[in-house]
C-alpha cells in the first residue's frame, strides 16, 4: 500500500474563529495527516510571513474570517489544490479565480445544517404549545391555567408545517419531523415530485404553502432571485396566528410586511435573523409579545463546533488519501447555496 501523502496545509481564519473552532484535538488530528504550516493562523493573505506560507500550500483550511482567495492571492499559491472551510457558505472567501484554476473545495454545511434543523423543529414544538405565550402569562399571574380551557388550535397533533426549499437545512428539518403527527407541505420549484414522495412531504405552489400552513419554516438561501421573496401579499394569506419561522437569511422576509401582521397580532413569528441584524433599538418587533427574537444562535455554537472541526479533518483526511471529499462544494450549485 502507497504511504498516505501529507500535503502542506494551512490555516486562514480568523484568530477568533480559530480558537472557537479549532481546539487543540482538532489541530493535533489534522497534523496527522498533513504538515501544518505553524500558527498563527493566516487571518491577512497579503503579509510577507503569508505569502512565504502560501508559495509551499497545496491545502487550505479555511473558516469565518478568511479573506477572499482572489487572482493576485492565488498567484503567490502556485500549488494550491483544495480548500476545506470549517463553516458553511463559502461565498465570502472562494471567488472566481478559484473555480477558475481547477481548485477543489468542500465545506462543513452539512455538519452547520443539523444545530438549525433542531432549532427549528425546537421552536415548531413550542410554538405549536404556545409554551412562550403560557409561560409569560404564568409568571404574570403567578396561577396555573385551567387546562380544560386550553383553546382548540393549541398542540402539535396534525398541525401543518410548511417548509419553504429543499435546502441542505430544509431536507434536515423534513427528515427530523418524521416522528411527530404533522403533515409537512413543501415548496421547492426544483424538487419533483417524485422527490417530493421519497422525502414524505406535500408539493405545493407558494401561496398554498402560505395559505394552508401552521407555521411556515424559511430555509431558502439569499440570492438576487429570493430577496423579498417572503412578500407582503404571503404573509397576508397566512392563517390568524400562524408562526413565520426564519432561520435563513432577513433580506428573504419583507420585514415591514412581517412587522405590521405581527404588531397588529395577526401571525407570530420566530426570528433567528432580521433585516438589518441587529435591528435598531426602537424597531417594534423588540416589543412584540408574539416575536421572538434570537440572536443568529441556530448555527454550531459551544461545543457544536467540534462538528465543523471532526468534519474538516475527515474531509482533509479523505483528500490526502486520494479519495475526494465527502462534502464538495460544486460551482455549478452556487447559484442554488447560500
Amino acid at each position: 500500500m502507497p504511504p498516505l501523502h501529507r500535503p502542506r496545509a494551512a490555516l486562514a481564519l480568523s484568530r477568533e474563529a480559530a480558537e472557537a473552532v479549532l481546539e487543540p484535538p482538532a489541530l493535533a488530528a489534522l497534523a496527522e495527516v498533513c504538515d501544518l504550516a505553524p500558527l498563527p493562523v493566516l487571518d491577512d493573505l497579503t503579509t510577507d510571513r503569508a505569502r512565504e506560507v502560501l508559495t509551499g500550500t497545496e491545502l487550505l483550511v479555511t473558516g469565518w474570517g478568511c479573506p477572499p482567495l482572489t487572482a493576485e492571492v492565488l498567484d503567490g499559491a502556485p500549488k494550491l489544490r483544495a480548500v476545506v472551510h470549517t463553516a458553511g457558505s463559502v461565498r465570502a472567501h472562494v471567488t472566481d479565480a478559484c473555480w477558475d484554476r481547477g481548485i477543489e473545495v468542500s465545506s462543513a454545511a452539512a455538519a452547520n445544517a443539523l444545530p438549525v434543523a433542531e432549532y427549528t423543529v425546537a421552536m415548531i414544538l413550542l410554538t405549536g404549545k404556545r409554551v412562550l405565550e403560557s409561560a409569560r402569562d404564568y409568571r404574570a399571574a403567578r396561577a396555573r391555567g385551567d387546562f380544560l380551557r386550553t383553546p382548540r388550535d393549541t398542540g402539535n397533533y396534525r398541525r401543518t408545517v410548511g417548509i419553504l426549499s429543499a435546502s441542505l437545512i430544509g431536507r434536515r428539518v423534513v427528515e427530523l419531523l418524521r416522528p411527530y403527527d404533522f403533515r409537512v407541505l413543501l415548496h421547492d420549484p426544483y424538487v419533483s415530485e417524485e422527490e417530493a414522495a421519497a422525502l414524505g412531504v406535500e408539493p405545493v405552489s407558494l401561496p398554498d404553502l402560505f395559505a394552508h400552513s401552521d407555521v411556515v419554516s424559511v430555509h431558502t438561501p439569499l440570492l438576487p432571485a429570493t430577496q423579498g421573496l417572503v412578500s407582503r401579499a404571503l404573509i397576508a394569506a397566512m392563517r390568524p396566528g400562524a408562526v413565520l419561522l426564519n432561520t435563513a437569511r432577513g433580506a428573504v422576509v419583507d420585514q415591514d410586511a412581517l412587522t405590521d401582521a405581527a404588531t397588529e397580532g395577526r401571525i407570530r413569528a420566530v426570528l433567528d435573523v432580521t433585516d438589518p441584524e441587529v435591528l435598531p433599538p426602537d424597531h417594534p418587533l423588540w416589543d412584540c409579545d408574539n416575536v421572538l427574537i434570537t440572536p443568529h444562535l441556530a448555527g454550531s455554537q459551544g461545543n457544536e463546533w467540534r462538528r465543523l472541526a471532526e468534519l474538516a479533518v475527515d474531509e482533509v483526511r479523505r483528500w490526502a488519501a486520494g479519495d475526494g471529499f465527502a462534502h464538495p462544494v460544486r460551482h455549478e450549485r452556487l447559484a442554488f447555496l447560500a
